[in-house]
């Protein structure tokens, strides 16, 4: 009696957690991914899937500072796709990362608002008094904070503004910042491709901020000791590389 009770409870672990031929033969990718890529990650996905329909892609949305703390303390990440090269070229520099960086794509900025302003003055527009709150990137844990202060700065704006910046953490809490709780503010202009924000017209709602203004944001990505040799992985990190990529970030705004 004792052995069928095992062998039924056994038999019930085995259905339900799935364990099937189909889940025993599927690989799995992990990849840590910048969070202003996460408008066009599901299609790169959905693009690599049609080549690979049997490797799964598992992705964590975060800042590339807080994505980098993350895999230093040993997080299970196979690849990085970070929204700059500095923390990749950090994570090769400690042997974290395998292979040497590699720029993926490079994104811009743009000046985003809700309401009906008038965006033709660009940047100099922040000096307004009907602008209180202005949406910025945190540059100590996004990289495209560090571009918007580049190019505030360039424009000779910085100081009369900085008194109205509204910290996100990450390029998407910047974006819902701008969209919900503030005037207007400076996003990735990738973020513009997303499908919730489709809405927004350009000339209407949204610019591009001028790219003379700030060093354009180039975008690496690495392949981390956790995916050491897993042929599922170099995979991944060749079609993020490919032509098939780079026409799928360019439809998301990436230069």
């Amino acid at each position: 009696m004792k052995k069928f009770l095992y062998l039924l409870l056994f038999t019930s672990y085995i259905f339900s957690t799935g364990c099937n031929e189909n889940n025993l033969n599927k690989k799995r990718v992990n990849v840590a991914v910048a969070a202003n890529v996460s408008y066009a990650i599901d299609e790169l996905i959905a693009e690599f899937n049609k080549i690979y329909p049997d490797i799964e892609v598992q992705v964590s949305l975060g800042s590339s500072g807080k994505l980098t703390a993350q895999i230093k303390n040993s997080a299970p990440y196979q690849i990085f796709m970070s929204a700059n090269m500095l923390y990749p070229e950090t994570l090769y520099r400690d042997k974290i990362a395998i292979t040497e960086p590699v720029i993926y794509a490079k994104g811009g900025l743009a000046l985003l608002s809700k309401k009906g302003i008038d965006l033709s003055k660009g940047l100099e527009l922040l000096r307004d008094k009907s602008i209180n709150r202005v949406a910025i990137a945190n540059p100590k844990t996004a990289p495209y904070g560090v571009a918007s202060f580049e190019a505030l700065k360039r424009a000779k704006i910085f100081n009369a503004v900085k008194e109205k910046f509204v910290y996100g953490e990450s390029i998407s809490q910047t974006v819902s910042y701008t969209v919900t709780a503030t005037d207007i503010g400076l996003i990735a202009k990738s973020s513009l491709f997303s499908p919730n924000l489709s809405h927004f017209k350009e000339g209407v709602n949204w610019i591009t901020i001028e790219n003379s203004l700030y060093t354009p944001i180039k975008q690496g990505i690495v392949i981390l000791k956790a995916g050491q040799d897993r042929e599922e992985v170099k995979l991944f990190y060749d079609f993020i590389l490919s032509k098939k990529a780079e026409t799928v970030l360019k439809r998301y705004g990436y230069m």
